[in-house]
């Protein structure tokens, strides 16, 4: 027993004599010991690396130098190959040699030393690192700040967060067009002789929707074609990008050919000039219309106007024989509508019919399934956003809410929620009001898509069915109508503030209100609009509803106003914009704009 006790005692000694051995050579090697659980693990794993790096040291040369990140040299020899020879004497010759190289050769890390040091290593220095982290800390500062910045802001007001592309046909102060493409021969002389003028073929492809339409610059539309979507995108529940840019592939012709066949034409060299929407929408979509007329453009060498989609829109408001004479009493949306002439010859009357259209500037609301703005309007290329959409469109919301109640949405969600809710109680469900406590000039109807989804969930446990589309027909008439009704009071809320904000004005004072987009062709919107610009003694224009969506009407009218402007674009280089934002105009009265707009926001935050 006791031989038994003193061998195991001995082995421990062994064991403990070579563990302080290794631990040495590898501390004079610059590893450091770390203690932990397994000990004996450890040890074991820094001798291998250490064989590791003794045999990259053999491969690199016999009796060169080798330096690492800890600043070591070592002049390999043939004593340090043999460093972990079995026998004890070569053992300790080569260990002696080896510590004798290394306490030789370790060289200092002061970063005046560096320079004599040769690094062979391709890895960065300290100091590189080190800089390297300061700038990606300096990046997310920065972006940080950014991010702070726009936060609550609406999303469809460029303020310098994205590096795009901005619309200004008319230069930095807003007066200087240039025509790169040439002119139509009467519009580069501003005549009035009622026979003479020109005429524009405009093309609209930026969404879900084929458009083509042969408009004189008279406001007469000589003839125009659509090819809808609805069909294809109503199983998706909404645009789907590529099927949308095959069908516009597929129809483009057909639908110009349509066009200028029913304005009596057989070819797009007989129009005067083309134009076509370069953006802002679906960037796939886009590409279709935009080299179409390229083509035809350069093919006939026609004058060419990239039109921007919103102005389209906002321009719809002063097509002509729309506008009543300014004396008389703002036309109904019924009237409106009767009013719209689809074929005319050109007379005196009808050249007239273009003088009394809405004179700038003049307050714009738009409302459509991608945007939401107030907007004033100076000029052609000079528009200001007051406000927009902090999340979902105003459009966007009512074709969710459509989904949600499983409602055809083929032809637009809104048309359907429209229809249903004719037959619902508007106060039946309690919906809160969105920024009821804000008094800007933004939107937002994220949280009013929720709390009509919450609502509509809570129905269905009543009625102990599964999903919301599955409540009774009466159920989805009371959602669909108090969704409408609170959806309308928002719009006419954000529409109190801004009226307040540009009729005040010291000079110029604007009294006049154009709804524009395909929202504008909601009954109960423009009925409900009607009455508040009639109680503040405003002016409304609407288009009439089928003028509100997208179509080739409202290019090629757009660019008609473009070319009265002496603007036109080159068609060898336009390109198309998914993101299209109004540029800053720098006029003599923006500065005094701006102070107002600034002082009227504070006002409201103080009351």
């Amino acid at each position: 027993m006791h031989k038994l006790i003193g061998l195991t005692t001995t082995s421990i000694i062994i064991l403990v004599m070579r563990l302080v051995f290794l631990g040495r050579l590898t501390q004079s090697a610059g590893f450091c010991v770390r203690p932990g659980p397994s000990l004996q693990q450890q040890w074991r794993r820094k001798i291998n690396d250490w064989q590791e790096v003794l045999q990259k040291w053999r491969k690199r040369s016999c009796c060169g130098t080798f330096s690492t990140d800890y600043k070591i040299q070592f002049s390999t020899t043939t004593t340090t190959t043999s460093c972990f020879s079995t026998s004890s004497s070569s053992s300790s010759s080569s260990s002696s040699s080896s510590s004798s190289s290394t306490s030789s050769s370790i060289v200092s890390t002061q970063e005046g030393e560096n320079d004599n040091i040769q690094r062979n290593d391709p890895r960065p220095t300290l100091e590189e690192i080190r800089e390297r982290r300061k700038l990606v800390k300096q990046e997310k500062k920065a972006a940080k700040q950014r991010r702070r910045l726009i936060i609550g802001q609406a999303k469809a007001v460029d303020r310098g967060k994205h590096n795009v592309v901005t619309y200004q046909p008319g230069g930095q102060d807003g007066q200087t067009f240039m025509a790169l493409s040439g002119l139509p021969n009467y519009a580069a002389h501003d005549t009035n002789d009622p026979t003479k003028l020109f005429t524009v073929l405009g093309i609209e492809s930026s969404c879900d929707d084929t458009g083509a339409a042969v408009v004189r610059s008279d406001g007469v539309i000589l003839g125009e074609a659509l090819a809808s979507q609805s069909a294809i995108h109503e199983p998706w529940g909404g645009v789907k990008p590529d099927l949308a840019r095959n069908a516009h592939q597929e129809q483009i012709d057909t639908v110009i050919q349509q066009a200028l066949h029913q304005a009596g034409m057989t070819s797009a060299a007989q129009v005067d000039a083309i134009g076509v929407t370069v953006g802002p929408g679906l960037e796939l979509c886009l590409r279709v219309g935009c080299n179409k007329a390229r083509e035809l453009a350069m093919e006939f060498n026609k004058p060419f106007v990239g039109v921007h989609h919103l102005e389209a829109h906002i321009l719809m408001a002063r097509f002509p024989l729309m506008a009543n004479d300014p004396n008389q009493q703002p036309p109904t949306p019924t009237q409106q509508q009767q009013q719209l002439s689809t074929t005319a010859p050109a007379t005196a009357d009808t050249l007239a019919s273009t003088k009394a259209t809405m004179d700038f500037p003049f307050l714009a609301l738009l409302v459509s399934g991608g945007h939401c703005q107030l907007i004033r309007c100076r000029g052609i290329g000079n528009c200001e956003i007051l406000g927009g959409t902090m999340d979902d469109s105003l459009g966007e919301c009512f074709d969710k809410t459509a989904r949600l109640l499983g409602l055809p949405v083929g032809g637009g969600g809104g048309p359907a929620v429209e229809r249903i809710a004719r037959c619902g109680n508007a106060t039946s469900v309690e919906l809160p009001v969105p920024l009821r406590y804000k008094k800007n000039f933004d939107f937002s109807y994220a949280g009013l898509k929720t709390a009509v989804r919450m609502a509509a969930q809570k129905m269905a446990v009543e009625y102990q069915v599964e999903r919301p589309d599955q409540l009774p027909d009466h159920c989805k008439a009371d959602l669909a109508a108090s969704f409408q009704h609170v959806a309308i009071q928002h719009v006419e809320q954000r529409l109190k503030y801004a009226m307040n904000l540009v009729q005040d004005e010291n000079e110029g004072g604007i009294r006049t209100l154009a709804v524009v987009g395909g929202v504008a062709a909601n009954t109960l919107l423009r009925t409900r609009i009607e009455q508040l610009c009639m109680t503040r003694d405003w002016k409304l224009v609407v288009p009439p509803p089928r003028l509100c969506t997208d179509q080739g009407t409202m290019i090629a009218w757009a660019a008609i106003e473009r070319l009265w402007k002496k603007s036109s674009d080159d068609p060898t280089n336009q390109e198309v914009h998914a993101r299209y934002p109004f540029a800053t105009i720098i006029g003599k009265d923006q500065t005094k704009n701006d102070d107002n707009k600034d002082n009227h926001n504070n006002q409201n935050e103080k009351s």
